[in-house]
């Protein structure tokens, strides 16, 4: 289906560079890939992970042209990835020296299994929730939060739209405080495109989830809820994310129509389907049963049909479909695709090596986002040339700021290394990223405010009491190359009414820098409220910073309590 129906609340989530994917097998053809199998005897788990060591660069291209590496490791001169006997005896016909990796072909060559005592979650992997579940989440979230959550199906996936089966709703989870109008900016966020990356749907879920639990209590979770909305479409590959749940090595829909009907290599690559320069550069594979087989036509997957008109209904279009004009400065709006694997943040082009009309602002941003979680950021050339991907459709046809997130160090990520490394990681990226979505191309060049430091929390009505508070100005948090920074030149903050509300005008308090003077691009800045004046009720106070050359940064708040009898004063409190 191809439609936007809101559902009732009621009815219903180094250089080591990781590549994206690998299990379907190319055919001989015109991509001069091997002659693999495509029938449906063909054993998916009859795999070994290699290194395969090549004799130069340039039969990386030829590589590409039916698979897609999980890593580049130029400097040792490899590439990890999977084959079968038939592939390993045409990459050895090529030149390359092959070593297998033990443990991770005992891992990946046989199917997942429940540990003992799972009840929930993809076999073996506990902590990613199926298909199934992570649509229960979204309706338990829809559910209990009405007013801030609600449910857009947006179109169907193949087995449904077209293959006889029930399959899958293509399900976005919309957060806001619908009890404040808009139009507000929006961050939209998709995740598992390719079906075997297990952590990039389970984050997004958990970001939900964070929003969620956090509204109310954080004051920026409330303010961004408030005056953002986030998109989420957790399972953008359902159909595909179903198989890959059994263990096979799944990235491609399920369409029936490529390859054969029963083919485990079966299915178009999602993120080689979108329709800007869709099959233009080499970027993608021409073989119905490869790897990254981009399909017949753009557009040809009723998954990306779905995907590609819900993004353009919710951000405007503000540029020409060229590789020249840039989107105004004032752009607002974010979109994300998160993958796995290889530690990065990137961003268009990825059809060519050419830098985007936006490059610097681009660029500047995915350096913000990199520094939360220390991966690498760069221009999506550094995997390689690919066509067709989500990013360069929403940043070419659109003019939005556009991202791909590759998180963690393998496709099935270990729990262990999920709970403890990636989501603290990226949840800040993902905060910073939905925070940003007011002015996404001016707003990461400013300071953020961070650090913040307040007291007397909660007070009582008509209290004669100055609130005193801090904050740390810090020009300088990015990662991956030399970004500009900034002396420090001004700091305010605001009561109840953030500076971007145009209905009033909002009133700015200037804070003074602690040690007297605006002569440093890290700053500690002080402010004081007289409280005797707050109404009785929940105040939010927001601190922002401006650079020497202009940039303002993003807003942090906080919140102060007044109430209705005497409280306990509390000394001093502080968060990042």
């Amino acid at each position: 289906m191809k439609r936007f129906v809101l559902l009732s609340t009621v009815a219903l989530p180094l250089l080591l560079i990781a590549g994206l994917f690998a299990m379907y097998r190319p055919v001989a053809g015109s991509d001069g890939a091997p002659d693999l199998p495509d029938s449906a005897t063909a054993d998916p788990f009859a795999i070994e992970i290699v290194r395969a060591y090549y004799p130069d660069e340039s039969v990386l291209a030829e590589v590409r042209r039916w698979t897609e590496p999980w890593s580049w490791d130029r400097e040792a001169g490899y590439i990890l990835l999977d084959v079968t006997g038939s592939e390993r005896l045409w990459l050895e016909e090529l030149g390359f020296r092959l070593e297998v990796d033990e443990a991770l072909t005992a891992r990946y060559s046989q199917p997942n299994e429940y540990l003992p005592g799972q009840g929930n979650g993809i076999p073996g992997y506990a902590c990613y929730r199926t298909v199934e579940e992570t649509f229960t989440t979204i309706d338990d979230i829809v559910s209990n939060h009405p007013q801030l959550a609600s449910l857009i199906d947006i179109g169907d996936s193949w087995v449904k739209a077209e293959g006889g089966g029930p399959g899958y709703d293509m399900l976005v989870l919309k957060l806001t405080n619908s009890a404040i109008a808009g139009p507000k900016p929006i961050l939209f966020s998709m995740s598992s495109v390719h079906a075997r990356e297990y952590a990039p749907a389970e984050l997004n879920t958990r970001f939900a989830e964070y929003l969620i639990n956090n509204y109310g209590s954080d004051a920026d979770v409330t303010w961004l809820l408030d005056y953002h909305e986030i998109h989420l479409l957790l399972q953008a590959n359902p159909d595909g994310r179903k198989m890959a749940e059994s263990g096979i090595l799944w990235r491609k829909n399920t369409n029936e129509n490529y390859c054969s009907p029963t083919s485990t290599n079966r299915g178009a690559d999602l993120n080689r389907n979108f329709p800007f320069q869709w099959d233009c550069c080499g970027g993608s594979s021409n073989s119905a049963c490869s790897l990254t087989y981009h399909g017949p036509t753009p557009e040809s997957e009723p998954e990306v049909q779905a995907i590609t008109d819900y993004v353009s209904s919710i951000f405007a279009d503000v540029r020409p479909d060229d590789f020249v004009t840039p989107a105004p400065i004032t752009t607002t709006g974010v979109f994300l695709d998160l993958h796995s694997f290889s530690q990065l943040v990137i961003w268009p082009w990825g059809h060519q090596t050419a830098l985007p009309p936006n490059s610097q602002e681009i660029t500047t941003l995915g350096r913000k986002m990199a520094y939360f979680n220390n991966y690498l950021a760069a221009q999506a050339t550094v995997l390689g040339i690919t066509d067709g991907t989500t990013d360069d459709f929403a940043y070419g046809t659109l003019g939005v700021a556009a991202y791909t997130i590759e998180m963690g160090t393998e496709f099935f990520q270990q729990c262990s290394v999920f709970e403890n490394t990636i989501v603290p990681a990226n949840m800040p990226s993902l905060l910073y990223a939905a925070k940003s979505a007011r002015a996404p191309y001016m707003l990461p060049a400013g300071p953020e405010a961070i650090d913040l430091s307040h007291q007397l929390l909660t007070i009582p009505v008509g209290t004669s009491a100055t609130i005193t508070f801090s904050a740390t100005l810090d020009d300088t948090r990015y990662s991956s190359g030399s970004e500009p920074t900034q002396n420090i030149a001004a700091a305010e903050f605001y009561i109840d009414t953030p500076p971007w509300i145009t209905a009033t005008t909002p009133l700015p308090i200037a804070m003074t820098p602690a040690d007297g003077n605006f002569d440093s691009s890290v700053e500690v800045v002080n402010g004081s409220l007289d409280a005797s004046g707050l109404a009785l009720g929940r105040h939010s106070v927001f601190i922002r910073g401006q650079d020497a050359a202009g940039n303002w940064g993003i807003v942090a708040a906080f919140f102060v309590d007044v109430v209705e009898t005497e409280s306990l004063y509390l000394p001093l409190v502080t968060h990042p």
